[in-house]
């Protein structure tokens, strides 16, 4: 998807790669779905401060949720709980190669329908997403720049980047509740090595790009959705002369679970 009008704000040539349909939080219903059709159980391990329209999808597609505290250390601790009582078998959001070798086809269908891109930024949390799409992409056409986008309250993959090692941060504070994950074993030697660069924004500038997404693109994302939108437009990233010659920029738009209740409320009003 592009957009004259957008083009003209970002002075640049933007191509939007749509996974808003079936990315972010959808991992987890994408699961209990092709498990109930296998006629197996899901077991899918939430925090309990996820948005309800995330929950919402996983117990329609037959999913049975399992409730952890919002860190991911809970995460895990009760994901390994649950493997050793049900036998289960764990398939990691982010941290799994399968995924990350998923992810790579968005690069593949991006180069595809667009050779001329020379710039994709990707929204980044664990890091399967921009895993994916790096290796692929650099697979492809060596010379592409892959940069990533994460907020400023759980800017732990920016600090990750510069400290040349993994960094947990102690909390997260940011609207984009799917960017808040810490890198993983099988993630960081990739972003460390293939991600050309991190653009950290605030959630003011995800709060603008997600207006701009539905005024003018008419695409409903979500914050960590938006994100890749607010990188371009950013001011660190305008003013970077680095990337003044990144023309033809892929945007990855990653997510659309957004808890609409206040809105249709207002509308009965």
């Amino acid at each position: 998807m592009c957009s004259e009008s957008i083009n003209a704000i970002a002075g640049r040539r933007l191509f939007f790669k749509c996974e808003c349909f079936q990315k972010g939080g959808n991992h987890a219903a994408a699961l209990s779905l092709a498990a109930s059709l296998r006629g197996v159980p899901a077991y899918i391990v939430i925090p309990r401060n996820a948005p309800k329209c995330k929950v919402d999808n996983v117990v329609r597609y037959g999913g049975k949720v399992i409730w952890s505290d919002a860190t991911m250390q809970s995460r895990e601790s009760i994901a390994t709980k649950v493997l050793q009582e049900t036998g289960a078998v764990l398939i990691h959001p982010f941290n799994d190669a399968r995924i990350i070798s998923g992810q790579g086809t968005i690069s593949l269908e991006l180069l595809e329908q667009a050779p001329e891109i020379d710039t994709i930024i990707v929204p980044i949390s664990g890091g399967g997403l921009i895993s994916g799409v790096a290796l692929a992409a650099k697979s492809i056409n060596p010379a592409i720049r892959i940069l990533a986008a994460e907020p400023k309250g759980a800017n732990d993959a920016a600090q990750s980047k510069a400290a040349g090692r993994i960094i947990t941060l102690p909390e997260t504070n940011t609207i984009a509740d799917g960017l808040r994950a810490f890198l993983g074993d099988l993630t960081w030697p990739v972003v460390r090595d293939f991600v050309d660069d991190i653009i950290v924004v605030d959630d003011s500038e995800l709060i603008e790009a997600m207006k701009l997404c539905y005024e003018i693109l008419k695409v409903a994302v979500e914050p960590s959705g938006a994100i890749g939108l607010a990188a371009v437009l950013s001011e660190s990233f305008r003013s970077n002369t680095t990337w003044n010659s990144c023309t033809n920029v892929a945007i990855i738009l990653s997510g659309g679970n957004l808890d609409l209740g206040a809105l249709w409320n207002s509308y009965m009003k």
